[in-house]
């Protein structure tokens, strides 16, 4: 067996570092080559600070729509949050927030929160697995990656790690979790960035190197790589542990420890921060989401489970932003949330919901775009349990976004990381020249916006708008026959551009058509 899938097979869970920090035990991504390059990109110290909402969180009752209040009575009345009780932006007044969520609609009134509208992928799963794997992988519903969307990248850029490191140039982990196993978004072709290390006694043995001399026999040699990678780590641990000490935290906004799991492990995030850690991605977490009963309080609406979970995200946001503020770090920090799914239309009969589709995410910061991206979900005036929210946008988007328009990554490489596949960004960012007012509503159209050169002798370009869906852009001859299909694949609202080489078609027209659902669009090329 090779070292590297040898070790991918042992310790796919990631590191566990011997390391608690206010009493929460901390976990690393060691090196992985999107991380390392993002830090060696210009990013001049720039931060992502992830938060997973595990579970499927119930999009409708978190960015609610209000001005489908009559069809949302039908569907959820037994759960729905009343209407005088929702936060309204103050923008937006057909949309608002869980009165719960005082926080996060705070930060949208003083221009750092964006909400991103049914945000999911085509052809949903409804497995909390299977959708994690695919919301951490990049992959469509139909395959099973083996791989994530950060650690596809990685590998190449990186040969031969993890022989030395860390290095002089990046002696910090290049990604923390707090909480939880290393995820598969981090997971390369051949080792997983990370390490898990369940035992401290064993690992800090390897570690100083106290074991005895490995043989040059396969087993031997997997062994002297478990060795070094738990060297690594001991390393690692010693920084953590260096920045926790010089950092601080300034807010008086965090609720009391441990009394909020979030708060606390954003506090962390920020104290290390602070403390100078060059860290460029983290990763926290807030379980509780499978709301299938008792979401709320059947007398009240406002309180509940679900309730005390938007309490816990929009306090904890809240209090790590004005955290960041003040320690003079909001130029270099944003955050984002995800969910692996939302939840239904309509609610059950446990006063609930059941595994959904699409559902809202948010990024926050002051980099961000403020405002809602994309329309208020329509809810038909009946609906079964069967029905589910459309998405509007790809959650891919949202990563492309990130890594374009935050990290600062060429297209290439966001390319890689996303599987060879391409997705257009979404204007989260205020770097990103696309404005949020062009995608508050979806465009109930499609069209050939140009082609050009026409008439084309080597290429051309062929430039379209297309709604969320699947769109299929086909070249036929003048006799009808298909030429070319350049593109048949799901596509976010949006604008896109096609090359098509015409080199070896014969000269004369030919017929460029755009297609989505029943809709056709054709326009003529000139071959010449």
């Amino acid at each position: 067996m090779k070292r590297r899938s040898f070790f991918k097979a042992s310790a796919a869970a990631g590191t566990v570092l011997p390391l608690t920090l206010n009493g929460m035990g901390v976990k690393t991504f060691e090196d992985s080559p999107l991380l390392q390059s993002l830090g060696r990109r210009g990013t001049d110290g720039k931060v992502l600070v992830i938060i997973n909402l595990s579970g499927g969180n119930d999009g409708l009752n978190t960015l609610i729509p209000i001005d489908q209040y009559s069809n949302l009575s039908k569907a959820r009345n037994n759960i729905l949050i009343p209407e005088d009780k929702v936060l309204p932006f103050w923008d937006k007044p057909a949309a608002g927030l869980h009165p719960k969520l005082s926080g996060m609609r705070d930060l949208y009134n003083n221009g750092m929160l964006s909400a991103i509208q049914a945000v999911g992928y085509p052809n949903p799963n409804y497995s909390h697995f299977r959708s994690t794997d695919i919301w951490m992988s990049g992959s469509d519903s139909n395959e099973s990656w083996t791989t994530g969307w950060m650690g596809r990248y990685l590998d190449g850029k990186y040969t031969g790690y993890p022989k030395g490191y860390p290095t002089t140039a990046m002696p910090d982990p290049l990604a923390i979790q707090i909480g939880q196993m290393v995820s598969l978004a981090f997971m390369g072709p051949e080792v997983n960035m990370g390490m898990a290390i369940t035992d401290p006694t064993t690992f800090y043995n390897l570690a100083n190197g106290t074991t005895d001399p490995t043989s040059n026999t396969p087993a031997g040699n997997e062994l002297a790589f478990l060795r070094l990678m738990a060297q690594q780590t001991n390393q690692y641990a010693t920084v953590i542990q260096n920045a926790a000490a010089k950092g601080s935290n300034k807010s008086t906004k965090y609720p009391t420890g441990g009394r909020q799991p979030l708060a606390d492990q954003l506090k962390i995030v920020a104290k290390l921060i602070s403390g100078g850690l060059k860290t460029p991605v983290y990763m926290v977490s807030l379980g509780g989401f499978d709301t299938h009963s008792e979401q709320v309080d059947s007398a009240d609406h406002t309180i509940g489970g679900h309730a005390t979970l938007m309490q816990q995200l929009g306090d904890a946001i809240a209090a790590f932003q004005d955290d960041i503020k003040l320690l003079g770090l909001e130029d270099r920090v944003v955050g984002m949330t995800f969910s692996e799914f939302g939840r239904r239309v309509m609610s059950n009969a446990s006063n609930g919901t059941d595994h959904g589709a699409a559902a809202p995410m948010f990024v926050f910061g002051k980099a961000v775009q403020n405002g809602v991206i994309g329309a208020n979900p329509t809810i038909p005036s009946t609906v079964t349990v069967n029905d589910n929210l459309p998405m509007q946008y790809d959650f891919r988007q949202v990563y492309a976004s990130v890594l374009t328009d935050w990290f600062e990554l060429p297209a290439a490489e966001v390319k890689v990381a996303m599987g060879g596949k391409d997705f257009n960004t979404l204007p989260i960012f205020k770097s990103n020249k696309a404005r949020v007012e062009d995608y508050i509503d979806l465009v109930s159209r499609i069209a050939l916006n140009k082609i050009y050169p026409n008439p084309a002798v080597d290429k051309t370009q062929i430039s379209y708008f297309t709604e969320s869906g699947n769109v299929k852009l086909s070249v036929f001859d003048a006799s009808g026959q298909l030429v070319r299909i350049l593109k048949d694949e799901w596509h976010g609202h949006g604008t896109y551009v096609v090359d098509f080489d015409v080199v070896g078609l014969r000269s004369g027209n030919y017929y460029v058509q755009l297609a989505q659902g029943e809709k056709r669009i054709t326009e003529v090329l000139l071959v010449q």
